[in-house]
């Protein structure tokens, strides 16, 4: 998320938990202001459909939250998706009664800027996204471009790798294809005596794995540093959600 905010060659384009938290902490007087402006939302999870309610609330004139994959069914498939497996289904929040338009199976191209510095659209294409080998991957379909005029840019696309951070580079750390950080089964990172955990390990995921990879992870520092007693380890570092 911060690589595409750096890349961004126009202004008006902000990220969506700023717009949310100034809109909680200042009410009418928040610097990002949807009033009359015409909203574009990167991002259709919870956190995009917050900031859909607060651009309806301010006054939006117009909004439309993005979603890189295709429209899921309103019904678990369940051939596809069968019980206790995470089912893909179509999720409606209360922000989207608000109203607002929702497209899916697009990714943004670029900004167009207005020629004073400012974005006035955003250039989207129709993507179809697939896995090869545990990899993301996004393919554009040729002729599929199209402009929606923004004069206000949302990001709200989550968890996007972790940052390439000069400590990374100091320890001698890469990361992963999903741009991760891996985990020797006693959960330490290629550097001795670096351990890692939760998202920076997992990638985007529920809370309750972020606890007990934490829990984990402390019970094999406290092994490591030769303390006394066991801790409980809930996980192994190789631990994986239930998959068909």
């Amino acid at each position: 998320m911060v690589t595409l905010v750096h890349q961004l060659p126009c202004g008006g384009a902000r990220f969506g938990l700023q717009a949310i938290r100034e809109a909680d902490e200042m009410a009418n007087a928040t610097p990002i202001d949807a009033a009359g402006r015409h909203v574009v939302i990167i991002g259709g999870g919870d956190t995009g459909a917050d900031c859909l309610g607060v651009a309806h609330r301010q006054g939006a004139a117009n909004v439309i939250q993005l979603d890189q994959y295709p429209l899921p069914p309103e019904v678990r498939a369940g051939e596809l998706h069968p019980w206790p497996t995470w089912p893909v289904i179509l999720r409606n929040y209360p922000a989207h009664e608000e109203g607002g338009e929702r497209v899916f199976g697009v990714a943004v191209q670029e900004f167009v800027d207005d020629g004073a510095g400012n974005v006035k659209a955003v250039r989207v294409a129709d993507v179809v996204v697939e896995r090869v080998d545990g990899v993301r991957r996004v393919s554009v379909t040729p002729g599929s471009e199209r402009d929606l005029r923004a004069d206000l840019v949302l990001l709200a696309i989550g968890f996007d790798g972790t940052e390439e951070q000069p400590l990374l580079a100091q320890f001698g750390i890469t990361r992963t294809r999903r741009g991760v950080l891996a985990a020797r089964p006693d959960w330490q990172t290629d550097a001795a005596g670096v351990f890692v955990a939760g998202d920076m390990h997992r990638g985007a995921s529920l809370i309750v794995w972020a606890i007990a990879e934490g829990r984990a992870a402390a019970a094999a520092i406290h092994d490591y540093l030769g303390a006394s007693g066991d801790l409980p380890a809930p996980i192994p570092a190789d631990a994986q959600p239930l998959s068909v």
